[in-house]
């Protein structure tokens, strides 16, 4: 008996030693409550840098202002009004939403593959996507409207990732050089598709072609915004839904199945919900990479394996890396904006590195 508890005993009282799972809570609210504050302070400080600087409080008053709460904060000239408000605030919400979208299909596709590898742009869903839309406009497709660029790259990603999917499962399992080379594989495809749309499109769908390659949140709009909004709350939702079956679904198929889970249905379900996610991201940002890989591991690293806490703080963990990568790529070098793909590359490419040797390492070998 240790003297903490003999001086408990002696006292009368009972201590009651925290459990793993309180703990895991505890981490999980600090986590989501420091992410919440992060993203809070990002987004202030990314409306007001930039060539027209703007001061914290005059960022917060114009805020205020907008959704109708009158302060003496608030500038009275309209051109830092017209500038937070039209140019900068939609690129940042374009961006949280971009975020949120990559970071949980990346928690999805993990946990439905098994395995830590699995990414959107690693596994060529992001290239499947982009292939997809940019085939809409080269070709001047419009049979769904608006609609027609988003429906076109959720084609292109859902036939990527039900390719990889099929093609890396041997034996129940996805084995990690098999994932990897599949999407070296579609990858290869889809750029190629890429290569082509280039060739024979024109001037200006060859420069939504590159916009695409690069990733980038530059000339968001608010009616792009609308558009992926529900796409992206759905496939949160579905994320959010799922997260117990894939709790389950992580003891093994054999055991989810005897457990009550619906093994296909669900494989199939978070699939599909994989490329809604990764259409919305792509059809109006491009291929940014990296982010559905970094983050769910930094934030299992952080709270734990368990998918519905792991779903809600990768979603702003995501929105988070990609409000700061917008405001590296706005402000890094002057009057130039640099593409914010080529920025998550420089972070998740090591990171992939690193996670490549580890996987390896406790596996034993490549298999």
């Amino acid at each position: 008996m240790t003297s903490t508890s003999a001086g408990a005993e002696s006292a009368g009282t009972e201590v009651v030693l925290p459990t793993p799972s309180t703990n895991r809570r505890l981490r999980f609210l600090i986590m989501t409550i420091a992410l919440v504050g992060a993203l809070v302070v990002t987004i202030v400080v990314s409306l007001g840098a930039g060539q027209f600087a703007v001061s914290p409080t005059e960022v917060v008053g114009i805020l205020l202002r907008a959704v109708g709460i009158n302060t003496t904060w608030a500038p009275e000239a309209p051109t830092a009004t017209g500038v937070l408000l039209d140019i900068r605030l939609p690129r940042i919400v374009m961006g949280l939403l971009v975020g949120a979208a990559l970071a949980v299909s990346g928690v999805l596709m993990q946990a439905i593959f098994g395995n830590p590898l699995a990414d959107a742009a690693v596994v060529g869903v992001s290239s499947g996507a982009a292939l997809g839309a940019a085939t809409s406009l080269t070709f001047g497709l419009t049979i769904f409207g608006l609609w027609t660029t988003p429906a076109w790259a959720f084609a292109g990603g859902l036939i990527a990732v039900f390719s990889v999917y099929l093609i890396s499962r041997s034996g129940g399992r996805t084995e990690v050089v098999t994932l990897l080379l599949t999407g070296i594989a579609i990858n290869a495809i889809a750029g190629a598709g890429l290569a082509f749309l280039t060739f024979v499109g024109t001037t200006s769908t060859r420069e939504q072609i590159v916009f695409w390659q690069l990733g980038s949140l530059n000339g968001a709009l608010w009616q792009n915004i609308a558009l992926i909004v529900p796409l992206i709350v759905v496939g949160v939702a579905v994320g959010v839904g799922v997260a117990r079956r894939l709790d389950l679904f992580a003891l093994g198929e054999r055991t989810a199945r005897h457990l009550g889970v619906h093994v296909e249905l669900l494989r199939i379900g978070v699939i599909i919900t994989v490329a809604l996610l990764v259409c919305a991201a792509v059809a109006f940002a491009g291929i940014i990479g990296f982010v559905g890989l970094v983050v769910p591991h930094l934030m299992r690293m952080a709270i734990g394996p368990a998918h519905l806490p792991l779903v809600i703080t990768s979603a702003l963990g995501g929105a988070l890396l990609l409000a700061l990568a917008d405001l590296v790529a706005r402000t890094a070098v002057p009057l130039a904006d640099l593409p914010i793909g080529m920025i998550t590359s420089l972070v998740g490419g090591p990171f992939f590195l690193w996670l490549l040797v580890r996987t390896r390492k406790r596996a034993g070998g490549w298999g």
